[in-house]
């Protein structure tokens, strides 16, 4: 028997609803919710007292659009469960981009994202543009 300090990691992947539950999700609430939830979350942003509300809002697009699992990995080593995430830029560089670019780049984006959701066609490429909104808005890597 080896030493539980000496077991290697294993990486288990998020995951969640099935894609037909997510897929009648998009359908029924997540298109009309996610933009209500968009816009709010944006307003938050533009105040001082709201903005850590409305960035945790806006990091959340991607579950309220279409149910989407939160990227994240657990790691299971000696009997310790952990969370993996990548290493973020410094919070100045973050919070600079957020004041200089993030907050009108993301509702553009997101005006964008939402558009192409509306169609069959662009729908695809809203998907990938709401789940790159935390990115937009303060350069979360997830």
């Amino acid at each position: 028997m080896t030493h539980p300090s000496t077991q290697p990691a294993v990486l288990v992947p998020a995951r969640g609803p099935h894609i037909l539950l997510r897929a009648l999700y998009f359908v029924v609430f997540g298109l009309w919710f996610s933009g209500l939830w968009a816009a709010v979350a944006w307003l938050l942003c533009v105040t001082i007292i709201g903005l850590p509300f409305g960035l945790w809002m806006l990091n959340r697009v991607p579950q309220v659009v279409t149910l989407a699992p939160r990227r994240s990995e657990l790691e299971f080593r000696g009997g310790q469960v952990r969370e993996i995430r990548p290493q973020q830029a410094p919070f100045l560089v973050r919070a600079l981009y957020f004041v200089f670019v993030g907050w009108w780049l993301s509702a553009l984006w997101i005006a964008a994202a939402w558009a192409l959701c509306a169609s069959v066609i662009g729908m695809l490429l809203g998907f990938w543009m709401f789940d790159r909104v935390p990115a937009i808005v303060s350069l979360e890597r997830s």
